[in-house]
């Protein structure tokens, strides 16, 4: 039962076996329970790093990174509110370290898959409870977000959104893009391999059918409409690298409807409207929240970004510096622009970004 799942579990350097170990554990575990998954994996890059440290220094991309990083301290020291910026290299040095520790760790295709299998299993649970938040009104206990920096509220976050334990429903549309992609690739590869048998069934094709229907429902539930175009670009991709023209001609009518229902003219439109669901041409539109401040709207976030590259396109104003700069012009807080470009060419500058 473990090989359908890891296949063989040695690393093919002995003497990264244990920092292996650590990584598949500690992935493994991580959607559920950051705070412990993180342990693992700190485990596994420090233990990469100790062996091989000579040979990550040397790799020019990780020159690069480290070029980058320099670059976002030079700034954040010029910073519109250092302080801010400061905490914002946390969310990118410390990463570039882990980025350049597991590329030296993970060197072969039979790792990767084994990867894929430990990044979809732990998406079955992490559905379940979105599923359970929503229908059943599910919410975990403020401890077990204390002690291991998970949690479930029900109906979700923002209501009617699921986010499972993932705090924020547009988090957990990223997460399932990954579980969901891979899944179809495994799913794939195993029914292509599969010696269709009468007396052997085949348990780990049943499984990835499960995760694969179920990440997408919940990718569907959690309204977010950039995770929704990846996902369709990614079933694109595997039709077309399968040669299933069909399926990328079924598709792109389905989407091309979607979007006339949403976006098209008046010719046409109406009568889509009344075929495609409209939970899906109402949230492309912003139809599906009609009262929202301006404030809120994308295109608002996006012309104030913009205006932030044009006063400092070359320092910008430093990491996090848009949530503050925004809420004193707007007085409505927000996190991020919802456009990572732009973002990052206003707090880091145009050669940071490029």
């Amino acid at each position: 039962m473990v090989n359908w799942f890891l296949g063989k579990n040695r690393h093919p350097n002995n003497h990264l076996q244990i920092g292996w170990k650590c990584a598949k554990l500690g992935t493994l575990i991580f959607p559920l329970f950051p705070a412990l998954g993180a342990v693992g994996l700190v485990l596994a890059v420090g233990d990469t790093w100790r062996q091989k440290y000579t040979s990550i220094i040397s790799k020019p991309l990780n020159w690069g990174l480290a070029i980058l990083s320099i670059w976002l301290l030079i700034t954040a020291s010029l910073a519109f509110n250092p302080t801010e910026a400061f905490l914002g290299l946390g969310n990118f040095i410390p990463f570039f370290a882990v980025f350049a520790g597991l590329s030296t760790l993970i060197k072969t295709p039979a790792q990767l898959r084994q990867l894929a299998w430990i990044l979809v299993i732990p998406s079955l649970a992490v559905t379940i409870m979105g599923f359970a938040q929503m229908v059943l009104g599910w919410t975990s206990p403020k401890l077990l977000s204390l002690v291991f920096g998970s949690t479930l509220v029900a109906n979700g976050n923002p209501p009617g959104r699921m986010d499972s334990v993932f705090l924020y429903a547009n988090i957990l549309a990223a997460y399932l893009q990954i579980p969901l992609i891979l899944g179809i690739g495994l799913w794939i590869e195993r029914f292509q391999a599969r010696r269709w048998s009468w007396h052997r069934f085949d348990y780990p094709l049943l499984f990835l059918s499960v995760v694969v229907i179920g990440n997408a429902i919940a990718l569907v539930l959690t309204n977010s409409r950039n995770a929704w175009i990846i996902a369709v670009l990614a079933c694109l991709a595997f039709a077309l690298y399968l040669g299933w023209y069909w399926l990328v001609t079924a598709v792109t009518a389905a989407v091309g409807s979607v979007l006339w229902a949403s976006f098209g003219p008046m010719l046409g439109r109406q009568w889509l409207r009344s075929i495609v669901p409209a939970y899906f041409w109402m949230r492309l539109s912003d139809q599906l929240y009609p009262d929202r401040p301006i404030a809120t709207l994308r295109t608002t976030q996006w012309k104030f970004t913009w205006s932030m590259i044009q006063e400092r396109p070359w320092l910008g104003w430093g990491l996090r510096n848009f949530t503050p700069l925004y809420q004193s012009q707007m007085e409505v807080w927000l996190g991020h622009p919802h456009n990572l470009p732009l973002m990052l060419t206003a707090e880091t500058g145009i050669p940071g970004t490029l």
